[in-house]
Formats: structure tokens, C-alpha cells, sequence
């Protein structure tokens, strides 16, 4: 694809955050060289729990794919009694980052508001466990969360999964898989900014390259070390990369978002789209003028407000079905 000037702008408010994070250096495309200075400077900048210490909370051991020992945290209300609703989340990190906190503070809050459980897991990243590890590994976890439900405190009929970005796309990877395998049936995924198409392709993608937070160069550096020299050709599956997918029928109620300034917008407009088409229920929302996580660059700003609202009512009305 022909590169391109033309971009959306950024939002005043993100555009500041940048310029700050550019000043810094910290605005530098990701490579697979730079993947373990990458780890290391996230051990000190993951997100905080520390606002949700009066939730229950236990840490277990679980089977993975194939066997593997996945750690797993599970957080309920204070004196859960009953069974709520149970989320699976799956964290971002390009598939090659994060850990099971990562990014938790933003579905925390459901458990305060709508007496669910959130269990959150620690799959394997690439590239050291690459495709098809860290799906499987979700979707092992989603099993176990089936398997288990009662001893968690969770209705098994009330089972959604969650992420954002990479954890996003895997959430709609185990999806998929789960859908295709006859595996638990989920009333909802929430798929916020989910990195979904390996191929490159798009428009966005284009748009945005040496740009924002999680540029081109960074998306193909994931990708390639998930899929190493499978990334872009007919080898790669749909439960890896759910883009690739023509076929998004029998999924359940999908909420998705994307801001308007970063490489996923086109592919998570076409994901909605092809839901719709297949008949299925999607609520899609493009921010404008955000990059990729942009509400943690402008946490207090209106649209960060406006985003968290949407996704919360999102959640509220599934959960009073």
C-alpha cells in the first residue's frame, strides 16, 4: 500500500499526551530487539490494583494448553454469596507483554457494580510460546472457568469475556474457538481496540506508521513474533488473527471500540461490519481523534469519560437481560 500524509487529527488533549511522551522518548516503534527492554520497563508501569483491595481476591494454578501451569486471579465481591456473573479477561501487550493485571482497572469496577467475577489470566506470550499458544491458553482458562464456576461464585449460564488490544483479539480468538468446538456458550465479549489482522493491509495501518502509540512497525513486530514467517500468508488461522475471518455467525453480543487515529480503526470497523452481515449483534464506537489507548493518556479528559460510560452501559444492559 502506497504511503499516505492524510490522517485523522488527534484530539487537543491526546495530542498534548504525545507531544509529552515524544519529548521523553517514549513514543519509539517497538522491534523484536527491543522486546526485553520492552518487559523490563513494564514490571514498573503496570497498572495499579490497589483501588479494588477491599475485593476478595485468590490466585490459583490452572491447566493451559497442552498441559502448561497458567496462574489465574480471581476477584469477587466482599462476602460473595451466590452466583453472579462471571468475566474471563485477557490483557493487552502485542502479544508479547502485560501480565494478568494489565489494564484490570478497567473491567475491577464491574465487580463492585454488577456482583460479578472476574477472573484474569496469565497466558503465555510470544515469542517464546507463539501461535497457538496463547489463544489456547485462553480458551483452556475459559473451559476451566466453565468447569468451575460454582466454587467461584458464578452463574455458568452468565459467562462473557473481555479484553483490550492484543487481549482483545485473543478474547475474540477463544470466542471463536469456543463457538466452532461447542465449548461454553459466552452472553457477551467486550473487544476493546482488539489487535485482530496480521496482514497490514488497511488504510489505518498506513496512517499510522512512526505515529502514535503502537505504530505500524510495533503492530508488525507482534504479529511477527506470534507468527514468525507465517505472518501475512493463507497459514495463519482465524482463532490467531479473527480479522481473517469470513464467517462471524453464532458469536455472542459484541461490543467493540477503536479510536479514529490508530492502525486498528479499519480492521475493527470491518470486524463489526462482518457481524452485522452474518446476522449478529455488535455495538461499535470510533473515537475520534484517539490513538491506541488513548484513555490512559487523558484518564480525566470528556471522551475518556464518554468512553468508559459507553462500555459500562454496554455492560449494565447485557447483565440485565
Amino acid at each position: 500500500m502506497e504511503p499516505t500524509t492524510t490522517r485523522p487529527p488527534y484530539d487537543p488533549e491526546v495530542a498534548a499526551a504525545l507531544a509529552m511522551m515524544d519529548a521523553n522518548g517514549a513514543l519509539q516503534s517497538l522491534t523484536l530487539e527491543s522486546i526485553d527492554a520492552m518487559r523490563a520497563a513494564q514490571q514498573e508501569t503496570y497498572d495499579s490494583i490497589d483501588d479494588f483491595d477491599d475485593l476478595d481476591r485468590v490466585d490459583l494454578t490452572i491447566p493451559g494448553y497442552e498441559g502448561a501451569q497458567l496462574t489465574v486471579s480471581v476477584f469477587r465481591p466482599p462476602g460473595h454469596t451466590g452466583d453472579g456473573p462471571g468475566v474471563l479477561y485477557i490483557h493487552g501487550g502485542g502479544m508479547i507483554g502485560g501480565n494478568r493485571f494489565t489494564g484490570l482497572a478497567t473491567v475491577l469496577p464491574w465487580v463492585k457494580e454488577h456482583g460479578a467475577v472476574v477472573v484474569t489470566v496469565d497466558y503465555r506470550l510470544a515469542p517464546e510460546h507463539p501461535d497457538p499458544y496463547p489463544v489456547e491458553d485462553c480458551y483452556a482458562a475459559l473451559l476451566w472457568l466453565a468447569e468451575h464456576a460454582g466454587d467461584c461464585g458464578i452463574d455458568a449460564d452468565r459467562l462473557l469475556i473481555a479484553g483490550a488490544s492484543a487481549g482483545g483479539g485473543l478474547a475474540a480468538g477463544t470466542a471463536l474457538l469456543s463457538r466452532d468446538r461447542q465449548g461454553p456458550r459466552l452472553i457477551g465479549q467486550m473487544l476493546q481496540c482488539p489487535m485482530l489482522d496480521d496482514r497490514d493491509q488497511t488504510r489505518s495501518s498506513a496512517q499510522f506508521e512512526g505515529l502514535g502509540v503502537w505504530d505500524r512497525e510495533s503492530n508488525c513486530t507482534g504479529w511477527t513474533a506470534l507468527l514468525g514467517s507465517r505472518k501475512g500468508t493463507a497459514e495463519v488461522s482465524v482463532y490467531a488473527a479473527p480479522g481473517r475471518s469470513r464467517d462471524l455467525s453464532g458469536l455472542p453480543p459484541t461490543f467493540l471500540d477503536v479510536a479514529s487515529a490508530e492502525v486498528f480503526r479499519d480492521e475493527v470497523v470491518a470486524y463489526a461490519t462482518q457481524i452485522w452481515a452474518d446476522g449478529g449483534v455488535a455495538e461499535l464506537h470510533v473515537w475520534p481523534g484517539g490513538t491506541h489507548g488513548w484513555e490512559g493518556l487523558a484518564p480525566q479528559g470528556r471522551m475518556a469519560r464518554q468512553a468508559m460510560d459507553a462500555r459500562d452501559r454496554w455492560i449494565a444492559r447485557l447483565l440485565e437481560r
